[in-house]
């Protein structure tokens, strides 16, 4: 592809079908930024899928499932318009539509909140007797629910997500909403509307994202349990990053009902907590079949695994060219671990994983584009001159692979290397149990180092990539320190449904090491240790 595949007035034409407005500084910015991208997605043509068919969704079966109607309780008029800009007569008003649209955009800075905490972890208090923080994503009745965007600042939802609500049946009320990458586009932890959170082991570095707020509230002690969502990488970044447990399901183990979609085939809920015991106890009470959430149904959530062969893979692609040589190295003396547990290691193979975030970051950004174009400032939130950069940059690239003339070179393309990376880990899965693999191919970085270059930040999530394409679940522990005292995880991939199997994993590694129980205010136990 030519690097000037993308000129200034495509981009403009592009931010049109969004119904996004640019100033020349973000078209001269977004189409540089969109063509290194699209560059680097060439290398999918490098893959003969003529003969192989297109994965658009995991689940076990795609046939629609449907239910009688049923009457029951619903808004009022007046709760329903309560969330509009402007209301006339009991309806919601918006602009003439020969009305010019505004051109240009404003500039925004991080909105001046209430500073709750040191790593600006946490966006709203809301009730300090409470014990579960939730990312900012999951709706919470009466509570401001944003997605860490300035889109959705001061939105009060009406109703619970179904996660909040399984937790609050349990007794486990809301103590925090947390920040985030807006509408979980990151993975670092910057990209929140409400300014980045920070790593509390070096409040200099990100604390991964997007999940990064629920992070930190589990990792300084604030709460013991924190709700995230894992696209690709959301939840396991952030704890590898943190030194904190997160499993990331199988999609459709948990209802997504409530929860802001991002990309809508690869939106996982999950949980983050400090142990592996305390992860499947509360992931318990979010497992569950929801009526209000098509995905949820599958009947082979239900089924066991047989017996396990005890033999576990390394894949081979993880751990070339590109990964640090000290996250390499601490992660071969976790296997280590595994090893002396009497697991037979042997290496696998997923030779499409190199194909795997170019495939991603088409798919997810195309889904991404049909799930914001909902926010129009009309029935609920400020209008899309609010988006910030990365929103933006998503919703433009997801309008454009998408777009006719583009949709077999793109969209399609990447929906075939989804079956094949699909094919990839069913193979694997033949012969061993679980997959060892890093979560990051390099620590925690400076906040700012990656900012400038969208690319290298897409990058980063190469290592969670085919789990998520796959929707299969992927449990991210942690096992070491850098020589900077900096936190480094691994994450245990399984088939679909093998959450037990993964915990299981998880917590016979656990009692052989002590990583996951030190605490970012107990720094000196890192070097002071006899097991």
């Amino acid at each position: 592809m030519k690097k000037d595949i993308l000129s200034k007035d495509q981009i403009k034409h592009i931010a049109k079908l969004a119904n996004l407005s640019l100033d020349d500084k973000e078209l001269q910015i977004y189409t540089r930024q969109l063509a290194s991208v699209l560059n680097y997605m060439e290398i999918l043509q490098e893959v003969d899928t003529k003969h192989v068919p297109p994965t658009y969704q995991v689940l076990d079966r795609t046939t629609n499932i449907y239910r009688e109607d049923v009457v029951g309780e619903c808004f009022s008029q007046k709760e329903a318009i309560s969330q509009g800009k402007k209301i006339y007569e009991g309806f919601f008003t918006t602009r003439n539509v020969f009305e010019e649209a505004r051109v240009g955009n404003r500039t925004l800075e991080p909105s001046q909140r209430k500073v709750n905490d040191k790593y600006n972890a946490i966006l709203t208090t809301a009730d300090p007797k409470g014990v579960v923080g939730h990312k900012d994503l999951f709706m919470t009745k009466g509570i401001e629910t944003t997605a860490g965007s300035r889109v959705l600042e001061g939105y009060i939802p009406q109703y619970n997500s179904t996660v909040v609500s399984n937790f609050e049946k349990a007794g486990l009320k809301t103590k925090y909403k947390l920040n985030q990458d807006a509408w979980g586009h990151g993975s670092s932890g910057e990209n929140s509307d409400f300014g980045p959170t920070k790593n509390p082991w070096n409040t200099k570095k990100v604390a991964g994202g997007s999940s990064s707020g629920s992070v930190v509230v589990v990792a300084t002690g604030k709460v013991d349990v924190a709700t995230a969502t894992d696209t690709c990488g959301s939840i396991r970044m952030p704890s590898s990053y943190c030194n904190v447990c997160g499993i990331k399901p199988t999609y459709g183990a948990v209802s997504r009902y409530g929860v802001i979609a991002f990309a809508s085939s690869l939106d996982c809920p999950g949980v983050l907590s400090n142990s592996v015991e305390n992860l499947q106890k509360y992931f318990d009470l979010i497992s569950a079949k929801d009526s209000r959430d098509a995905t949820s149904q599958s009947e082979s959530r239900e089924k066991k695994m047989g017996k396990l062969k005890r033999i576990i893979g390394v894949p081979m692609e993880f751990l070339g060219e590109g990964i640090d040589s000290e996250v390499k190295k601490i992660f071969l003396k976790a296997v280590e671990i595994f090893k002396k547990a009497n697991y037979k290691i042997i290496d696998v193979s997923l030779p499409h994983t190199k194909y795997g975030i170019a495939a991603y970051y088409i798919l997810a950004p195309t889904e991404t584009a049909s799930n914001l174009a909902r926010y129009d400032g009309v029935r609920y939130g400020n209008d899309r001159s609010y988006f910030g950069p990365e929103a933006k940059r998503r919703i433009m690239l997801g309008t454009f692979v998408s777009s006719a003339g583009y949709t077999d070179r793109y969209y399609e393309k990447a929906a075939r290397i989804r079956t094949l990376i699909i094919r990839d880990l069913e193979k694997a899965y033949d012969i061993v149990d679980a997959i060892l693999a890093p979560v990051s191919p390099i620590p925690p970085f400076n906040i700012g180092e990656k900012v400038d270059d969208p690319l290298q930040l897409y990058l980063m999530d190469i290592y969670a990539a085919p789990a998520s394409l796959s929707g299969t679940p992927s449990l991210a522990i942690p096992c070491g320190f850098t020589k900077d005292e900096l936190p480094v995880g691994m994450q245990i991939m399984g088939p679909r449904w093998s959450e037990e199997m993964l915990f299981e994993l998880g917590e016979e590694y656990q009692k052989a090491t002590q990583w996951h129980k030190f605490r970012p205010n107990s720094k000196e136990m890192i070097y002071d240790k006899n097991w």
